[in-house]
């Protein structure tokens, strides 16, 4: 064995395994209800394909792990061509991308879906983690809130183009805790959302489409149109109900194998997992999540410096965000906005975002 190969593995030992065990156990997790509700389907093509691009992931934390993450944070002209990079993605699939339930969201190869928003996401926080962390003591300043707004702007309109009103709010939403962490003064907060209450109101009347509408309103009555858009919900609530406490095991879930739960490989895998794992089974998926964030969160905060906090703390702020809004969209907390499970919903390109982002959190405890 060379000596190249043997620094390859004491370095792939030496990787917080604590931190990537909690991982593998959540996309484990996710894979034992895809392949449940493939029998349902019968199609394991999905599921499949989940397990290669877990493989794939994996390579890619461990190859990010490899990299010093000071080389994101030293070299501006890197950044901003992945920025640009990420534009030219997200503008290209108003032309090229196909049109699937009246979404352009995903660019098809072969029988494979791309996702650019997925790789923006990741491509953001390491932006405004670079931006923020020089000017820090300077946020105070009204430019700086303008700059990392305009930052955000752009691949939020073209994201809202799409239309994708979920990935949209998440990244709004972003933005305004990495201010806050960044240390914004509270009267800019405050106006800050008095504007966007007001850009609501304006977007409900003028550029919400019919069916995003039909969303919301399905949300707070969805007894008023029970065989249409409220459908979804309902039987999410009802496929969490009959799980009970320990569930109904798997393939044994009645509104996950008998196709009634819409979408119960994505959106509403939640309420498949419970009803095929009951209470039990999400005890046990939200316990360790929150041990998973816990350790993401705790990498930041042992680093020294600002970029490995502002990263971190945008990537658990995604994490907890999509996490909590689907398992609210599947109790009927919250609208359907189309935000996955993270590590858990099928979709290989946000897999392997967060396997890349936990492959830099690598390289920041390593360095």
């Amino acid at each position: 064995m060379t000596q190249g190969m043997v620094q390859l593995f004491t370095h792939i030992r030496r990787l917080d395994w604590t931190l990537a065990g909690s991982a593998l156990l959540l996309s484990g997790l996710g894979l034992v209800s895809l392949y449940s509700s493939s029998l349902g389907l019968g199609d394991f093509g999905n599921f499949q394909k989940q397990g290669i691009f877990l493989v794939v992931g994996v390579i890619l934390m461990i190859v990010f792990s490899l990299v010093d993450w000071r080389l994101l944070k030293n070299d501006p002209f890197f950044i901003f061509f992945l920025y640009v990079f990420a534009l030219v993605a997200l503008g290209g699939l108003l032309i090229f991308a196909p049109e699937i339930r009246g979404v352009q969201g995903w660019y098809r190869i072969g029988g494979v879906s791309i996702d650019p928003v997925e790789y923006t996401k990741l491509i953001l926080i390491i932006a405004m983690a670079k931006y923020f962390s020089f000017r820090h003591m300077e946020i105070y300043r009204i430019r700086h809130i303008l700059v990392s707004g305009a930052y955000f702007g752009i691949p939020i309109g073209l994201i809202f183009l799409q239309p994708d009103l979920g990935s949209a709010i998440l990244l709004a939403f972003l933005w305004g805790v990495l201010l806050i962490v960044a240390g914004i003064r509270l009267r800019h907060l405050l106006a800050l959302l008095g504007i966007g209450v007001l850009l609501l109101a304006v977007g409900w009347t003028t550029m919400l489409q019919d069916y995003q509408k039909d969303r919301i309103f399905a949300f707070l009555e969805p007894e008023l149109d029970p065989l249409g858009i409220g459908w979804n919900q309902m039987q999410a609530e009802i496929a969490i109900g009959n799980g009970g406490l320990w569930g109904r095991g798997i393939g044994g879930g009645t509104q996950t194998q008998y196709g009634f739960l819409p979408e119960p490989q994505t959106d509403f895998i939640f309420a498949a997992f419970a009803e095929e794992f009951g209470l039990v089974g999400i005890f046990l998926l939200v316990g360790l999540f929150l041990f998973f964030v816990r350790r993401v969160l705790r990498i930041g905060l042992a680093a020294h410096r600002n970029f490995p906090r502002l990263f971190a703390a945008g990537f658990a702020t995604l994490l907890i965000a999509q996490f909590f809004v689907n398992i609210g969209m599947n109790l009927g907390f919250l609208p359907i906005i189309g935000l996955s499970l993270p590590l858990v919903s099928y979709g290989g390109s946000s897999l392997l975002m967060t396997y890349a982002a936990l492959g830099i959190l690598q390289s920041i405890r390593s360095h």
